[in-house]
């Protein structure tokens, strides 16, 4: 759906004056928008003990993004040793971070446990043996395969890459345990941007008849559950959004619930970077052609390099065109200039009448926008901005060069004989 009117309202009428200022193509992000969407992250789980977010650093990983997202309160989610550099430079304590990871490597685990580690979230029982020093705290990550559905992205959870199997699970935490393990969470995400608050219900109650059904087996007690990410953003402009308070109040009765049952709950995680930082980017791009062909083309300086979603999911980022909204709609594909058909921010789009000079905005690049950034054909990332609460632009990092495409051809020759 469009941004909110609010971002509008501070970014539209100065649009030209920073894209003259900065040049395009870049990605901006409303400072104000991040903060509301985390306040109201909290207000929505206030009734759950412990509550903690641990934004998902894949979704947009700048330092001064993950800044704001510690002046909150929150934690950082991570799956790479870079992401967790960028989390521990930000200034938090080991047990802030989660490190989740697929087809873990043992640079990964020596990563995660230096500086006095962090919660490490395991997804395959066969990594158990192959952690170096087994944490006093684990947690797994757990995939009930047919047993519930997935969505589009992620997929039905048997036929996913995710997760320690129903079969598998309470093995895991055995296994765990002979390895030295005296304390324990348990996670799960099975869907991504999904819209219908009633399915994150449903994992959050999901998790807690498994933490029961491990604790009358094994005796042991889950400290936290997380119940991932994967809260959808309404992309389309006729999309309803997720419904968070609603969620946060089944979820909380959930709790409530469970700890009039057992005298005891454990601490509610989520692990939110869609939701968090979604809706609160734009990626601002300029025409530079008009191409009448078949169909008419709508040629920017931009390129799937700076958001690829649509051109892998066939994803939909709503366009607007900020002082063209009186002119007559025609029926247009938006593209880049990568050597790639499907390098196309919109096809078949009822769009303003454009032409060269025009400024686009394509909306909702917060998340997963800059982050899947590549270099095919040659072409660079673009710059990232940052609009501040008072209205005021920062830069919060430059747009490639060719000085950077070029760096790792830069190396001390190694070569290996003939044997």
């Amino acid at each position: 759906m469009p941004i909110s009117e609010t971002f509008k309202t501070r970014l539209y009428p100065q649009l030209d004056r920073i894209a003259k200022h900065f040049g395009t193509p870049f990605h901006i992000y409303d400072e104000a928008g991040l903060r509301a969407t985390g306040q109201a992250l909290k207000d929505a789980f206030a009734g759950a003990e412990g509550f903690r977010e641990f934004f998902a650093v894949k979704a947009l990983p700048n330092p001064f993004i993950l800044t704001i997202m510690r002046e909150m309160g929150f934690g950082f989610d991570c799956s790479s040793i870079p992401e967790l550099m960028l989390a521990r430079n930000a200034h938090v304590a080991p047990t802030d971070i989660m490190f989740t990871s697929n087809n873990t490597s043992e640079a990964d685990f020596l990563a995660a446990a230096a500086h006095g580690g962090c919660i490490l979230n395991l997804d395959d029982i066969s990594l158990i043996g192959k952690v170096p020093l087994m944490p006093e705290l684990i947690c797994f990550r757990y995939n009930p395969g047919a047993k519930r559905s997935g969505n589009a992205i992620i997929g039905k959870p048997e036929e996913a890459k995710y997760g320690v199997s129903d079969g598998q699970i309470a093995d895991a935490y055995r296994k765990a345990q002979e390895r030295g393990a005296k304390r324990f969470g348990l996670h799960s995400m099975l869907a991504s941007n999904e819209l219908d608050y009633r399915y994150i219900v449903e994992t959050a109650r999901m998790l807690l008849d498994l933490c029961r059904r491990l604790e009358l087996e094994l005796n042991i007690r889950m400290e936290f559950v997380n119940i991932g990410g994967g809260l959808g953003i309404p992309y389309r402009p006729e999309d309803a959004p997720l419904d968070l308070p609603a969620m946060g109040r089944e979820v909380c009765r959930l709790l409530e619930d469970f700890k009039k049952a057992y005298g005891y709950v454990p601490r509610l995680f989520t692990e939110s970077g869609r939701y968090m930082s979604g809706p609160h980017g734009v990626l601002v791009t300029r025409v530079i052609n008009r191409k009448d062909i078949y169909r008419t083309h709508i040629g920017v300086d931009s390129s799937m390099a700076a958001l690829m979603r649509p051109a892998i999911y066939g994803a939909y980022h709503h366009i607007e065109a900020p002082g063209c909204e009186d002119r007559p709609l025609e029926l247009v594909d938006v593209v880049g200039p990568l050597c790639e058909n499907n390098d196309k921010f919109a096809i078949q789009r009822q769009l303003p009448h454009l032409e060269g000079g025009e400024l686009l905005v394509i909306q909702d690049t917060g998340a997963h926008g800059h982050a899947m950034g590549f270099n095919y054909n040659g072409r660079l990332r673009p710059q990232e901005l940052l609009l501040r609460t008072d209205s005021s632009v920062e830069r919060i990092r430059r747009a490639e060069n060719v000085t950077d495409y070029f760096a790792t051809l830069i190396f001390e020759p190694d070569t290996l004989a003939a044997g």
